[in-house]
């Protein structure tokens, strides 16, 4: 008896034990863990995400640049389809067939972006007519729902790589984005639709409906209450001058290259532009749309996905001589005034081994040197420089140089409102020191004579020729280069953004003498056939020595002389010399932008300008 009385015990036991495990587990389930919780509210109430409108943007006239296109999506969550809807209706409505149904409904469960209890895009970029027959019909499809989301539309064809593109979030994106983007999302991807992701994008809203036991929804969640607004993204104002710009690009076509136009007092961007470019349209609806990036992407020889103002570092050539005299007369090397004599060539060395020049008068001060871009002058500085410490401690003025230079903003990002600025290339000593480590007594400074005329290792991208361009018209300050000049949220609020003024170590008395020699250039020197009737145009040209092929043409300048408006650089690759194609070209968008036309007596040069290719052909 006892032993009966004793396994009595033992099943109650049991059964008692059980029960307070399954009454633990229901407690957990409907009040401690949070994610039943949300799996029972995704049974019964629908979440639909309401998306913003992206922020527009627009040029510093107000001229729309970038708009918003629908882009209607079909989403669906496995677990709440019902197996015995029409599908056949369904196929119907949205243009696919069975094949596409099973094949999208369908989705590697195993793979941590898919869950059958969560939110996947069926179909995608469907027509908008499709999309509203399929609205009317939405109670019989229960677990898919329309999504409205927005692409990019541009009432121009012009600045590509300043505007960028969009494209759908990566899973990266989304795992790291805190709920901010979800699949089939799109966000910026280049160009300021990256750069100012945050401020375009706005925030999403959210719309909650109670459904029924077969997924149709019955009304709206708590009222209405819990539900949150969409808020649009801001517009961007931003410094491109959209006419400006397009004219440009119409000089730049078919040649390899890219222009950068400052407004020196301010440091706004009126133009930039890199050539060969595309169509920013090829980023919409069209169906060759992948093909159209492949295109982009594939081709290696022109390369039109790469932003040259930007991303290229190139040698500047004789546009570095304004820059590299200011800092000669700065530390005491040179002065205004002073003549070097120069027959053609310049003695390196003692060996006999020179260096050529090309015929012209006698460099009797600064100015001249510019005017005619004497090599011999500049060689000579460059030497007096390099030497100044020492004829054997060459390291310790390039050091000296350096400094100078990263004060220009050369050797570093200038901090432009785009991603992957190049910071272009300044040697220092122990660079030298490094590549001539076989010479048993250390390097000289005849073997870097060629940096005194922008050659040699010298590494500048555009937008930096353009900012020293800048410098100069405001005579010893620079305001950092910039595409966006300010915001406007959705009640009309306009924010402009603070730019930071940097001050150059150049003493205000030398900044005369090289303008004057800039002067001359267009008017008596390498560029006199950029001369514009009116406009007092200073200018240096530059032919950059090129090891792989024809020379790059080279020009930066601004005007007017007196309170400048417009600063500009032009880099063509493999043009020649820079007289003959990149300064005709600055020439023009200056007077675009100052006369807004062009005088008829240079119209031909204009047409001679569009008419030349420069690009190279891909072979058959």
């Amino acid at each position: 008896m006892a032993m009966q009385n004793q396994h009595q015990i033992i099943i109650i036991g049991v059964f008692v034990l059980s029960a307070l495990g399954l009454i633990t587990a229901a407690i957990n389930i409907q009040l401690v863990d949070e994610k039943y919780k949300d799996r029972a509210d995704r049974a019964t109430i629908n979440k639909e995400v309401q998306y913003p409108s992206r922020g527009l943007i627009y040029d510093r006239n107000q001229e729309l640049l970038v708009y918003n296109n629908p882009l209607y999506d079909i989403q669906a969550v496995y677990s709440q389809i019902d197996p015995d809807m029409d599908t056949l209706l369904l196929c119907q409505l949205l243009g696919i067939n069975k094949a596409t149904f099973i094949k999208n409904i369908n989705k590697d469960w195993s793979k941590p972006q898919y869950a059958k209890t969560y939110p996947f895009t069926f179909l995608s970029k469907i027509k908008p007519e499709q999309y509203h027959k399929f609205q009317e019909h939405l109670d019989d499809f229960p677990g898919f729902t329309g999504i409205i989301r927005n692409i990019r539309g541009y009432p121009h064809s012009n600045a590509a790589h300043v505007l960028g593109y969009l494209g759908e979030v990566n899973r990266e994106v989304v795992d790291t984005s805190k709920g901010k983007y979800i699949p089939g999302d799109y966000i910026g991807i280049s160009g300021i639709e990256r750069t100012y992701e945050e401020e375009l994008r706005g925030v999403k809203g959210i719309k909650l409906t109670q459904k029924d036991n077969l997924g149709r929804k019955t009304g709206s969640f708590n009222e209405g209450n819990s539900n949150t607004a969409a808020v649009s993204g801001n517009d961007l104002i931003t410094t491109i001058d959209i006419n400006l710009q397009a004219y440009a690009e119409s000089l730049l076509q078919n040649k390899r290259g890219s222009v950068v136009a400052i407004e020196p007092s301010t440091g706004e961007i009126l133009a930039m532009l890199s050539s060969p470019s595309y169509d920013p349209n090829i980023f919409n609806l069209d169906r060759d749309r992948r093909e159209s990036i492949a295109g982009l992407l594939l081709d290696s020889l022109n390369r039109p996905s790469i932003d040259r103002s930007i991303m290229s570092k190139y040698p500047p050539g004789s546009v570095f001589k304004p820059i590299f005299a200011l800092i000669a007369m700065q530390e005491g090397i040179s002065y205004p005034g002073r003549t070097i004599y120069c027959d053609g060539s310049y003695e390196v060395n003692t060996k006999g081994f020179s260096q050529g020049c090309h015929n012209h008068p006698t460099p009797y001060n600064c100015a001249i040197a510019l005017e005619h871009s004497c090599n011999s002058y500049f060689y000579q500085l460059m030497r007096e420089f390099l030497n100044s410490y020492g004829v054997k401690t060459p390291g310790k003025a390039m050091d000296r140089l350096t400094d100078y230079l990263s004060d220009f903003g050369l050797g570093k990002p200038l901090g432009i409102d785009l991603m992957f600025e190049n910071s272009g290339f300044i040697p220092d000593g122990k660079y030298f020191d490094k590549k001539y480590s076989y010479v048993r007594n250390g390097w000289r400074s005849t073997y870097v004579l060629s940096l005194g005329i922008g050659q040699g290792e010298l590494g500048l991208t555009t937008t930096q020729m353009a900012n020293l361009a800048a410098i100069l018209a405001n005579r010893g300050y620079y305001v950092t280069p910039h595409l966006v000049r300010g915001m406007r949220d959705a009640s009309n609020s306009y924010k402009p953004i603070p730019y930071q003024k940097k001050s150059i170590g150049i003493d205000a008395e030398y900044y005369p003498i090289v303008v004057d020699g800039m002067e001359r250039v267009i008017r008596s020197g390498t560029a006199s056939n950029s001369y514009v009737q009116g406009i007092d145009i200073c200018g240096k040209t530059g032919t950059s020595q090129n090891p792989q092929g024809d020379d790059h043409s080279v020009f930066f300048g601004f005007a007017p002389k007196d309170d400048p408006k417009i600063a500009i650089a032009v880099y063509v690759e493999n043009a020649g010399s820079g007289g003959h194609i990149a300064a005709p070209i600055g020439s023009l968008v200056i007077e675009k932008y100052l006369n807004k036309e062009i005088y008829p007596y240079r119209l031909p040069l204009e047409r001679r300008l569009k008419n030349t290719v420069l690009l190279q052909q891909p072979k058959s």
